[in-house]
């Protein structure tokens, strides 16, 4: 399947929190967009895998993504090495998207960062018609995406740009909290994180919000990029 856009996450429910309305604004103007989870995630404090998984679809669902798929590197663990790219080489060159999205380039969490850096390398090594994959027992075609774009997660790092996702951030939530283990829940036992509390619930909204204000609009996402921005002319800026 040809995909526009294919998002990858370290963990399930990185997507979702830090670029879920702008895929659900991307999906709404007829773009087919994917999402790639590195690993289950499988080390968080709350909730199990398994829980996750179908935390994960319902996310999905509510999204409307095309595909989901989780390629299962080790949670914590993983390295940007050949066999973690290769992985994602077969992914890219199943999907064969315009755009890719991934992890922060720095972040709280060392697998954002490992996460960043491992789809950034594999998205110019897939464009490598001498590195060999197959799929489903084909070979596949080399293919290399047109930008590779950079979401913003837990640390304040200052976007080279920013999409406006008013009208989208009540699907954006409600894909967010289909991760009902992970989050603040005044009924559950489960151990307090630094996501599952209500500042960082509110954080979702408050931080959306000063991203929009700072463009003049309600709400926004932002990003950091590989190479510059270009427009069509000058008037073609918010």
């Amino acid at each position: 399947m040809k995909l526009d856009i294919l998002a990858f996450g370290s963990h399930p429910d990185d997507v979702e929190l830090s670029c879920g309305a702008t895929l659900a604004k991307e999906i709404s103007l007829g773009k087919k967009v994917g999402i790639v989870d590195l690993t289950q995630g499988e080390l968080g404090t709350r909730g199990t895998a398994e829980i996750r998984m179908k935390e994960a679809a319902r996310a999905a669902e509510i999204l409307g993504v095309s595909i989901r798929e989780n390629l299962k590197l080790s949670d914590g663990f993983f390295e940007n090495n050949k066999a973690s790219q290769i992985k994602v080489i077969e992914a890219i060159r199943a999907y064969r998207p315009e755009i890719v999205i991934c992890n922060a380039i720095d972040d709280r969490h060392i697998d954002h960062g490992k996460g960043s850096k491992l789809v950034s390398d594999a998205c110019f090594l897939s464009g490598l018609r001498r590195i060999s994959t197959q799929r489903n027992g084909k070979e596949q075609e080399a293919w290399r995406p047109k930008v590779v774009y950079h979401y913003i997660q837990w640390k304040d790092i200052e976007p080279d740009f920013v999409v406006d996702v008013t009208g989208f951030m009540d699907i954006k939530i409600k894909s967010v909290f289909a991760y009902e283990s992970q989050f603040y829940n005044p009924d559950s036992n489960e151990p307090i994180t630094p996501i599952a509390t209500t500042n960082f619930k509110e954080s979702i909204t408050y931080r959306a919000r000063n991203f929009g204000r700072l463009v003049g609009v309600d709400y926004a996402e932002g990003y950091t990029t590989e190479r510059y921005v270009a427009v069509d002319n000058l008037s073609n800026i918010k």
